[in-house]
């Protein structure tokens, strides 16, 4: 049986992230893909956060917020799938949240003392979220509350 998973074309997990996404560099979004979405998801949420940062800046920090709708596990603005079956995010239609840098968009990592480990959270929900711009960590958190049917992790690493 498939399990709904979450990958880059940017690196491997547990592996580096590549400096060009990162922050203070050229904060250039990942490739993030999807793969084996169940059918009846509606949402696909991403967190991406550093709980490394908690030693830092003494709280886990938020780098990405982002949701997608999702129709019969196909994005309602391609009915294409990437090489060996994935999905890769649309640019269309999404919603972000914003990041602990106070902005509405992709924040990459910027680990303030030592190598940190960032962790791309996906979920799949049973429900369409109605978050408005730049909704924070705990409005994306209470949104899925109770819809949740599927969770994947990617995590990578950076150092400054």
């Amino acid at each position: 049986m498939s399990v709904f998973s979450i990958t880059s074309s940017a690196f491997e997990d547990g592996e580096e992230i590549p400096k060009h996404c990162g922050y203070k560099h050229e904060n250039t979004e990942p490739g993030i893909y999807f793969a084996d979405i169940p059918i009846e998801t509606k949402t696909i949420a991403l967190i991406m956060d550093d709980p490394d940062a908690m030693a830092a800046v003494g709280k886990v920090w938020v780098h990405w917020l982002q949701c997608w709708p999702v129709v019969g596990g196909i994005y309602p603005d391609t009915n294409e799938k990437e090489p060996e079956g994935l999905i890769r995010i649309s640019r269309n239609n999404f919603v972000v949240g914003k990041n602990d840098f106070g902005e509405s968009y992709y924040g990459g990592p910027a680990p303030p003392d030592k190598r940190h480990t960032y962790i791309f959270k996906a979920y799949a929900l049973d429900t369409d979220l109605d978050l408005k711009e730049g909704f924070s960590k705990q409005e994306l958190e209470a949104a899925m509350e109770d819809h949740i049917i599927a969770e994947a992790k990617l995590t990578g690493t950076f150092a400054p």
